[in-house]
């Protein structure tokens, strides 16, 4: 039997030890970056997250906005039209008033009639209805006039000769165009 020295190395023991070493260092490396993969995971899942609650939050926003943004538009609208109807009631009551009359005279009948349009009127004003009303000589605008004739005339090409009918606008935009009789160019 040969006795072994504790001082000798035994070659295929170091070559084991050392492959040991080799594998246990490879390990720890790759436990380390499996660790370091794993914390790198759990934060991009923590920011995935955070990110979709953020963006649901910001959907939901938006969305309550779009509904509150419709609602106001249905409110104005709404409310819109119920100032315009408030504003003409009183010129139905005056119209009801004079019907009630049966001994007016015809210039009673004719000052009510007035006092009734300028409150009709006003009450168009109001409510940004204004009238179009081009006068002899003004220059004929398409977007706001409608020429029903072309009339010669000693007055220039293309100007108002007669208003048949005023227009009406709300906020700029023609409701009715003015009807007018137009001079004929030369």
């Amino acid at each position: 039997m040969s006795e072994t020295n504790p001082n000798q190395s035994n070659p295929a023991s170091a070559d084991s030890q050392n492959t040991d070493d080799i594998f246990a260092s490879q390990l720890t490396g790759e436990s380390d970056a499996l660790s370091r993969a794993q914390a790198d995971l759990a934060d991009l899942q923590a920011k995935s997250a955070d990110l979709a609650d953020q963006f649901l939050r910001a959907k939901a926003e938006a969305d309550n906005a779009r509904r509150r943004a419709e609602e106001e538009i249905s409110k104005a609208r709404k409310f819109a039209l119920e100032s315009f109807a408030e504003s003409l009631l009183p010129v139905a009551d005056s119209l009801e008033a004079g019907l009630i009359l049966k001994d007016a005279n015809a210039e009673q009948i004719r000052e009510g009639a007035q006092a009734t349009l300028r409150q009709l009127l006003a009450a168009l004003e109001r409510n940004k209805v204004l009238a179009i009303n081009p006068a002899r000589g003004d220059k004929f605008n398409p977007h706001q006039h409608q020429a029903i004739s072309v009339v010669p005339s000693e007055l220039e090409a293309n100007t108002v000769v007669t208003l048949l009918q005023k227009g009406y606008s709300i906020s700029e935009r023609v409701l009715r165009p003015a009807l007018v009789i137009v001079a004929a160019p030369k």
